[in-house]
């Protein structure tokens, strides 16, 4: 029996870290301009600042999920933390380019590692009945460091330089870590004999970073050649796991319907929503002339209605099929993105910001009901597959939604910096990306529905 002072410390330590990821995810959108002047970064290299971190914890996340099992969660959840502290140390005193990118892949290491042993610590210490709004919290979490990011990225960027965004972060990092020490005695592990499936990781590792780097390229021959490697090394990767007796990933975990619709419908979302408050971002800073600090208070919209609305929706989803609220978040979601795809630069900001509710409010149904069905659809011994698979989904459509922007810019605007001169071009690229991203949405709201008549069964021992 896991002690209720545990599953208190479990639950606190994971929101905060999740927070403090989530927030030095978003804020750097906030810092982009200044990161730009500072560093002489083009527009693409600006998106590869959020794509590298992206990217790395997509490659990570599912051998993490394999070793964070086999090593000890709560232990993982440790050097997870610690190793963020030291990543975004290094990134305040990056005094280059290549420093801040090798940072940021230090910090993103310290990421994967605490999403994916974070949410199976809270399915492992929090009762069944509770799991739904403990997730429902540590998601929310997430949006609390979102709707933070907005504000306080641009004011701190406007008023203290844009190393001031990382800077805040450092006391959080060092509470989670002391925390975790000394207040969560327990260890779980699973499958701790079995051997670390190498071969199956490498082959994951290639797929997933020739298909991610080769579909920010897609424009050139190049990057179609790319994506097309990181496909095959991704067919060859799932045709290697089902023959392994150890996998490093269990994907015959997809042959339960609704594990894989709200999976797709998870990956989807992040594709339609991530570029969101980007787009917005360059639509107010360079379009319009507004300064990060002004930005961040448009911005905090979104984030603040999906804070307050996660954890009721969570804890709902203990009580009625959590994928119906899935659907109906984001279809409001989708509606939200087809108002923002009439925007430009007479739209009245009241407009863009009932929009941006909107679409909070949708995606806060959306997301705690979706994780919620992902980790109950899954045997017990399985909560760090379906964790890995989270982060993992989570990751790849954020890397992706930003990839698709980036395509779209270099197809519109080509690999320049973002000056006066192209702002409509810049423009249309932003009304593009929207226009994909509503369709992107549709498509989320129907592999909801679809999971939502599966006739797989929840594995109510994990609820």
């Amino acid at each position: 029996m896991i002690k209720k002072t545990t599953a208190f410390y479990v639950v606190l330590v994971g929101s905060l870290a999740s927070f403090m990821a989530a927030y030095t995810s978003n804020a750097v959108t906030m810092a982009l301009p200044e990161l730009a002047r500072v560093f002489h970064l083009s527009n693409i290299l600006q998106n590869w600042t959020i794509n590298l971190y992206l990217l790395t914890m997509a490659v990570l996340s599912v051998p993490f999920g394999k070793i964070c099992a086999q090593k000890g969660l709560k232990k993982s959840f440790f050097y997870g933390a610690l190793v963020f502290f030291i990543g975004t140390a290094g990134i305040i005193m990056a005094a280059n380019t290549e420093m801040l990118l090798l940072f940021r892949f230090i910090q993103a290491i310290g990421s994967a590692a605490i999403f994916v042993s974070s949410v199976s610590m809270i399915v492992k210490a929090v009762p069944n009945n509770q799991r739904g709004r403990a997730l429902g919290i540590n998601i929310a979490s997430v949006y609390i460091g979102l709707s933070l990011a907005p504000v306080l990225g641009g004011s701190l960027t406007y008023n203290f330089g844009w190393e001031s965004i990382f800077a805040i972060t450092l006391p959080v990092s060092f509470i989670v870590v002391v925390l975790t020490y000394l207040k969560i005695k327990e260890e779980w592990k699973l499958d701790a004999d079995d051997p670390i499936d190498i071969k199956g990781s490498v082959f994951y590792g290639i797929g997933i970073s020739a298909f991610m780097y080769g579909f920010t390229e897609l424009h050139t021959l190049t990057g179609q050649a790319i994506t097309a490697v990181g496909v095959i090394f991704l067919i060859i990767f799932i045709y290697y796991e089902l023959k392994q007796k150890y996998p490093i990933f269990n994907v015959r975990l997809y042959k339960n319907h609704k594990f894989l619709s709200s999976n797709i419908a998870s990956v989807i979302s992040y594709i339609s929503i991530f570029s969101v408050s980007t787009i917005i971002n360059y639509h107010f800073q360079y379009i319009l002339g507004w300064n990060a600090q002004m930005t961040g208070l448009i911005l905090i919209s979104m984030p603040v209605m999906q804070a307050i609305v996660t954890p009721q929706s969570g804890k709902l989803s203990d009580l009625i099929n959590p994928q119906k609220l899935s659907a109906l978040g984001m279809g409001l979601a989708t509606i939200a993105i087809l108002i923002l795809t009439t925007m430009d630069d007479s739209t009245s900001v009241y407009i863009i910001i009932i929009a941006l509710m909107i679409g909070g409010v949708g995606y806060g149904l959306f997301s705690s009901p979706n994780t919620n069905t992902i980790m109950s659809s899954v045997p017990p011994n399985e909560t760090t597959m379906a964790s890995a698979a989270v982060a993992t989904m989570r990751v790849i459509g954020q890397t992706l939604s930003i990839g698709i922007l980036t395509v779209i810019f270099a197809f519109v605007m080509g690999n320049v910096a973002i000056t006066p001169s192209v702002y409509p071009q810049l423009g249309e690229s932003c009304h593009l990306a929207l226009i994909c991203s509503t369709i992107l949405g549709v498509i989320s709201v129907l592999a909801s529905l679809v999971g939502m008549n599966s006739n797989d069964k929840l594995n109510t021992t994990q609820r």
